[in-house]
């Protein structure tokens, strides 16, 4: 799995909502879920309908949604976005039947911090929904490579240029995972600093999240062992 830090979880235990039209499915998680998680993980409530997700998590006050992208109307990227609307403190997971790079950064740029395969074991899924919660983006490593690799190479350079010293340097820290208390004690600020400068980073690039400003530093020359501009 590939990950990025951005802040932390709201509670101890993780509320999950699952959007998906496929009842066994749902069920199948909603059973097997807080069983693989000793508890920790457990689904709150489940939907088939796209445009009820963001009306149900905000319901159930859930941490965590699980939405399937390959919905009927309006979809599984819209369902992201309201879903994100309602309360950008929702982290959302995801979750397609196919590895699709399209689709997959479509539900990231919407607000997704991450994209699973929906073949994944059950078992499998904690860590990531774990993780989303702690603030970091999961998208599988095969995945994120052929992101990296079929991104368009036009305009990065331009974009490396405009950016200041510090700010690059903010940015391989970004593309190489760096998490955000690593981050503010490498800056020597504070996390809440730290997750504003990032903040701001991501602003500068025209980037929804840390895995587009991880792809854009690779086709800059910016990544950990690339070289690039200083």
């Amino acid at each position: 799995m590939g990950f990025t830090d951005a802040g932390a979880g709201r509670q101890g235990h993780v509320d999950v909502v699952v959007v998906d039209d496929h009842p066994l499915f749902s069920r199948g998680l909603a059973l097997l879920l807080p069983g693989v998680s000793d508890g920790r993980v457990r689904v709150v409530a489940t939907t088939d309908d796209a445009s009820a997700a963001a009306a149900m998590v905000s319901r159930h006050h859930a941490d965590v949604a699980v939405v399937d992208l390959h919905m009927p109307p309006p979809g599984g990227v819209r369902a992201i976005a309201a879903i994100r609307r309602v309360d950008p403190m929702v982290r959302v997971v995801a979750l397609s039947g196919l590895a699709e790079a399209d689709a997959a950064l479509e539900a990231l740029r919407a607000g997704a911090a991450g994209f699973l395969p929906k073949t994944a074991d059950p078992e499998h899924l904690v860590r990531p929904l774990l993780a989303v919660l702690d603030g970091w983006s999961v998208v599988p490593e095969a995945l994120l490579r052929q992101l990296l690799d079929d991104a368009a190479p036009t305009g990065e350079q331009t974009v490396a240029d405009r950016l200041s010293s510090d700010e690059r340097r903010l940015w391989r820290l970004v593309a190489d995972g760096t998490s955000t208390v690593d981050i503010a004690t490498t800056l020597h600020v504070s996390e809440r600093t730290a997750k504003r400068l990032v903040a701001s980073l991501l602003r500068s690039l025209g980037v929804a999240t840390r895995v587009e400003a991880a792809a854009l530093a690779g086709r800059a020359g910016l990544r950990k062992g690339t070289g690039g501009p200083g």
